[in-house]
């Protein structure tokens, strides 16, 4: 497996690109299943997941074409198999969010189970209960989800037990083709389904609410073809600041959007950053001040997102003064500190809060990741080590970060791939 080499200690100084939101475009992906005409989506990254999702929906028989400028051409005009196949569900919980869309536009689908992950458990239940409410038939069978419905989806009143993402970004989807008018109650906020709503809407569904917990859906007959671009990567972006802070530089970041990421920005300006923002870039200037401890909360967007979580952490753990951090979202989510803890962080976890006293340094070491955020943290941790951190697993890192190691070469970071 790949590993990174990372020799810490410079200070990050630069200006790079954001690319496309991950957690935006594979919903995208998903949503060319609702129409038999070509969807063009632009500012797609280059990533791990984006390969799993094109993969899944080219074993369906979707025509596909991406391009180096992160352009993908898809057509779902010729679907001939209906099935989600554990080998690629099982390495991407983002598969799921073909069920909706199958299920609204060919009545049935055959989609694998998916699994746990390292941060937690993401049990699906709120999906198949809101499409059971929208009249489909659903049965669990040898790790699968067989489901059917026959003509039409209805329209349903659906009031989610708790936020959740992916629930609501699979029943938005499935809605645009139901027969009727649909109410997503207790809807996920995130800016990335907002984006997903926004390529609905230019495909021609009737939605109104996005950006708000209640979402109405009026279904249509079939939806048409769109050109539609991605929204910038915010959590990419917020990596990128933190590892700046962190590392008392200073970083100016193009193609992105600071609207989306207004908690973590008011956070980062404790720490004493000095930040700046225009409508497509975000600059963060330290000046060569170790940053100031801050603590955290995760909650449901538009709060503090659990996937900058580990990234703070490992700021605090090179800052002036003491923090807490609680993960409310999942419970495994700082699993990272253990191995922060073996770079010198002092860091001890409670439950489901860490309690970070910042040092003046870490020391390199060897480390595994265990999950994506996990192992940006310890990127971060590696970028102000002193001596050499070698970082193993980094799989998971490929999976939501395009060109992570380059990006940081241009900040003048001193980091490297180690090919297997």
């Amino acid at each position: 497996m790949d590993r990174f080499s990372i020799r810490g200690g410079t200070r990050l100084d630069g200006e790079i690109r954001i690319s496309g939101a991950k957690n935006a475009a594979l919903p995208i992906l998903a949503a060319t299943l609702l129409t038999p005409d070509p969807v063009r989506i632009g500012n797609v990254p280059r990533l791990r997941d984006i390969t799993t999702m094109i993969k899944l929906l080219s074993s369906m028989g979707v025509e596909l074409r991406a391009d180096e400028h992160g352009e993908v051409l898809a057509c779902a005009a010729r679907v001939t198999d209906f099935s989600a196949p554990y080998e690629l569900v099982k390495t991407m919980r983002a598969s799921i969010l073909v069920l909706g869309p199958m299920l609204a536009r060919f009545g049935r689908a055959h989609v694998s189970f998916p699994g746990g992950c390292a941060i937690g458990s993401r049990p699906i239940d709120l999906h198949l209960h809101g499409l059971q409410a929208m009249g489909a038939q659903i049965e669990i069978d040898g790790g699968y989800i067989n489901a059917r419905v026959t003509g039409r989806l209805r329209g349903a009143h659906i009031l989610f037990d708790k936020v959740t993402v992916g629930g609501t970004e699979n029943l938005l989807m499935a809605a645009c083709l139901a027969d009727g008018r649909t109410v997503l109650e207790n809807a996920a906020r995130e800016p990335e389904i907002v984006d997903l709503a926004h390529c609905l809407q230019a495909m021609g569904a009737c939605i109104s609410g996005a950006g708000s917990d209640t979402l109405v859906v009026d279904g249509a007959e079939q939806l048409k073809g769109c050109a539609y671009p991605v929204m910038p990567d915010r959590i990419e972006t917020g990596t990128f600041l933190v590892a700046a802070a962190a590392t008392r530089g200073r970083v100016r970041l193009l193609g992105t959007r600071s609207d989306t990421l207004e908690a973590v920005l008011v956070k980062l300006a404790e720490t004493g950053a000095r930040i700046e923002h225009g409508p497509d870039w975000i600059e963060l200037d330290m000046a060569g001040k170790r940053p100031r401890a801050v603590s955290i909360r995760t909650a449901p967007y538009p709060a503090f997102p659990t996937d900058m979580q580990a990234q703070f952490t490992a700021m605090n753990a090179v800052a002036e003064g003491s923090s807490t951090v609680i993960e409310t979202i999942f419970e495994n989510r700082l699993i990272q500190v253990h191995e922060m803890n073996r770079m010198g962080a002092r860091i001890g976890v409670e439950g489901h809060t860490a309690i970070v006293e910042g040092m003046p340094s870490l020391k390199g070491a060897p480390v595994m990741a265990s999950d994506l955020r996990a192992s940006a943290s310890l990127v971060i941790a590696g970028l102000v080590a002193e001596g050499e951190t070698v970082i193993e697993r980094i799989y998971h890192i490929d999976r939501g970060y395009e060109c992570i190691e380059q990006k940081l070469q241009q900040l003048g970071a001193d980091i490297r791939r180690l090919c297997a």
